[in-house]
């Protein structure tokens, strides 16, 4: 397991059919356990994250087809609704089902086991694809599924993150039994393997946990909600991106970014 923890490697990326399915029906309903299945009660606090880091450069003013995988109610999308005619969700669970988003009824599928996208090459002009990646063994596969589906001159936007998120073989609370982060290496590894253009790389959420223990008593809202701390966090994040350690073993090791934001362009 040594090779995963340094993050030559990524855990699940070369597991067999059999192996998928036992995970993908551990993770089906995982998140929605956790606390997000009231839909009435849930409340989307990542808008400025995703507009700073992602939506504000993409140029297209018209985005006819959406894809998000994983994307269940799909509020992601709120901020650039009215570019958009036509969403398509991929989302496992029975329980994350939005029926309609602004003025926009989603079209929802659920995944193939294998990773396989039941899409014709170049049908969107734009795939999200939030906090999702981490949840998937086969994450090689998928990447080029999504790139394989987007438009040419098109954008996939991912967010993940990329520590272990600790030792994904024990019981860790707060997260589902699989999920673990992506390696930074292994994202840009799958990227030069495609024709494809890194638009923005973006380190995020350095500390942010932390401060929203300890300040977030002085908020309405999570910390990471508000643009201002999202641009402040921006540039601590890129001073501390050297930090960077997949499977952090100390305090220092964890002042580090914790996620990253790419927006990838097809060519």
């Amino acid at each position: 397991m040594e090779k995963y923890f340094d993050g030559k490697e990524l855990f699940g990326d070369n597991f067999t059919n059999e192996q998928i399915e036992t995970w993908y029906n551990d993770e089906t309903e995982g998140y929605s356990e956790l606390g997000s299945k009231n839909k009435a009660e849930y409340r989307y606090n990542y808008h400025n994250l995703n507009l700073v880091h992602g939506y504000n450069k993409i140029k297209s003013k018209t985005l006819e087809n959406a894809l998000g995988l994983g994307s269940a109610y799909g509020f992601e999308f709120e901020p650039i609704i009215n570019r958009i005619s036509n969403i398509t969700i991929i989302e496992p669970s029975d329980l994350l089902i939005n029926n309609k988003i602004g003025g926009l009824i989603p079209r929802y599928v659920k995944p193939n086991v294998n990773g396989d996208l039941p899409f014709n090459d170049n049908s969107f002009e734009i795939i999200t694809c939030f906090s999702t990646l981490h949840h998937i063994p086969n994450v090689s596969y998928v990447i080029s599924e999504l790139i394989r589906v987007l438009k040419p001159n098109c954008y996939l936007l991912i967010r993940e993150p990329i520590i272990s998120m600790g030792d994904w073989r024990n019981h860790r609370n707060g997260l589902t039994k699989n999920e673990r982060g992506i390696p930074l290496e292994i994202f840009d590894k799958i990227f030069r393997l495609h024709k494809v253009e890194v638009v923005s790389k973006q380190h995020h959420f350095t500390a942010t946990a932390m401060l929203q223990r300890t300040f977030g008593f002085l908020f309405k809202h999570p910390i990471f909600s508000y643009k201002s701390y999202i641009i402040l966090d921006k540039f601590i994040s890129k001073m501390l991106s050297f930090n960077t350690k997949y499977h952090a073993t100390n305090k220092l090791q964890r002042i580090s970014p914790q996620a990253i934001f790419y927006v990838i362009k097809k060519m």
